[in-house]
């Protein structure tokens, strides 16, 4: 699911693929909305508002889970690669991305600023 996961990331208009150490990411205007850090456990990272996050974990348990700690408290949530089919993953994915994008505008895309002293690189209807 792995490569499926990818390819629909990169799918969405502007999405491209990053790495932070060592794992893959994707980015929309330089921002991540989902990640593969997690794949080695069988998951993939979504960027949700918390309300989503319990939302998509109300709907299907079996398939979102919250994570715990800092990582989850900014929105990180696990999508269990194994159970989840392509319509839910492709959905959720892009509802990743639209937050992000509608994120994006409101902040004028701008990025933190230990991120940018950093040195990094700018990278170029949700349904279930």
């Amino acid at each position: 699911m792995q490569p499926i996961f990818a390819g629909f990331a990169l799918s969405l208009e502007g999405a491209e693929e990053g790495s932070h150490m060592g794992a893959p990411n994707f980015r929309v205007g330089g921002r991540i909305f989902a990640t593969l850090a997690s794949q080695k456990q069988g998951y993939g990272n979504l960027m949700l508002p918390l309300e989503q996050e319990a939302e998509f974990a109300q709907e299907l348990p079996e398939v979102f889970v919250p994570i715990a700690g800092g990582w989850g408290r900014m929105g990180m949530t696990h999508i269990r690669l194994a159970v989840t089919n392509e319509d839910v993953l492709a959905g959720a994915l892009r509802a990743a991305w639209k937050l992000r994008i509608e994120k994006n505008a409101r902040t004028g895309g701008k990025k933190r600023a230990s991120a940018v002293r950093g040195g990094a690189a700018k990278i170029s209807g949700a349904k279930r």
